[in-house]
């Protein structure tokens, strides 16, 4: 850290002190200037990175939880796309009471998180906060709710030609 030149007082006190002592009242005193200059720092690059976030909010994607955005995605099921690139998607599946998906593949990894209700995959049950990850081509048993779900799902939409 660069020293400032001392004030007449600090002068005055330097030469009145030994050398050694100096050095030791100095070496005392620059740890927590460099603390302070430290918490300076951080503050300033705090309130900077708040300025910078705020500014680009409006880059980024929100969509509302009601309302527009939601299709019919066959008998009981509706779908709202979240986000698309690169052939992966990012959206919300709604199953009615009874509404089922047959068994099927998907060209990507697929991601499952149960929002709402219960979803069946084959035997398996999965609750509200349960993870699901079905694997690329591998058949994916039939898909039912018994009470209906709300779904968070991020892969690819199957194809017909995926179906079972």
């Amino acid at each position: 850290m660069k020293k400032s030149p001392p004030s007449a007082a600090g002068a005055a006190l330097d030469a009145a002190l030994d050398a050694d002592l100096v050095v030791e009242l100095d070496a005392l005193r620059e740890p927590a200037a460099e603390a302070t200059i430290a918490r300076e720092r951080d503050r300033v690059r705090h309130r900077l990175l708040q300025r910078i976030a705020a500014d680009s909010t409006e880059r980024h994607l929100t969509l509302p939880a009601a309302g527009a955005g939601w299709q019919p995605f066959g008998a009981g099921l509706a779908i709202k796309v979240l986000h698309e690139a690169g052939g992966v998607m990012s959206y919300l599946l709604r199953l009615d009471a009874g509404a089922a998906l047959p068994p099927h593949r998907h060209p990507v990894d697929e991601e499952c998180v149960v929002l709402e209700g219960e979803v069946c995959i084959g035997a398996l049950r999965i609750g509200p906060g349960g993870y699901h990850l079905g694997r690329r081509d591998v058949l994916h048993d039939r898909l039912h709710s018994p009470g209906g779900a709300l779904i968070f799902l991020r892969g690819a939409v199957p194809e017909a030609a995926q179906l079972v």
